[in-house]
Order: C-alpha cells, then structure tokens, then sequence
C-alpha cells in the first residue's frame, strides 16, 4: 500500500491521535484499540529506535527487548529513512 492511500486509511485514527489532551485519555483509546500484545510490540518497537539513536548494538538490544535481529534491522532502517517518525518521537521525549 501506498504512503498516502495509508494514510487516507488511518485519517480518523490521526485525527484521534493528534487530538487526545492527555497521556490518561490516550492509554483508554489504545488500551480499547489495541490487544495489550501490540500495544507491548508497539512499545518495544520505540525501545529499539531510542536504544539505535544511543548506539547500543544489536546484540545487546536482542537480549534487552527480545526482538529479532530482522525486527532491530528494520527500525534501524526507518530510523534512518526521510521519514524521521521515530526521530522526532525520540526528539519529543528529550524536550520534556
């Protein structure tokens, strides 16, 4: 699927997300849309990204989150990608 069919896809849902006035109201729409598994997923997934962003290797991520080296390799790649998704979540977090 394309970038912007995707997106079309999940205009509600950004809508929603861009939307939500606390971390409290947030965690209620995602507990209700998500299985606590993806919500987990989701949440190691940006583990790995901020753990890249601080250079820890591979191997070290692997036993500090479980995730495969393929699941590592490919945040590494969005990591670095034009899309800077996870680098300005990373760069939210190290405003606050």
């Amino acid at each position: 699927m394309k970038k912007n069919e995707l997106q079309y896809e999940l205009d509600d849902i950004l809508t929603i997300l861009s939307s939500v006035d606390s971390k409290e109201r947030m965690f209620e729409f995602l507990l209700d849309l998500m299985t606590e598994k993806e919500m987990l997923e989701f949440s190691r997934r940006f583990e790995v990204a901020k753990m890249l962003e601080d250079s820890i290797s591979y191997s070290r991520i692997e036993k500090k989150t479980g995730m495969s080296s393929t699941t590592i390799a490919r945040i590494s790649k969005a990591l670095n990608s034009d899309n800077f998704g996870y680098k300005n979540g990373i760069n939210i977090l190290s405003g606050l």
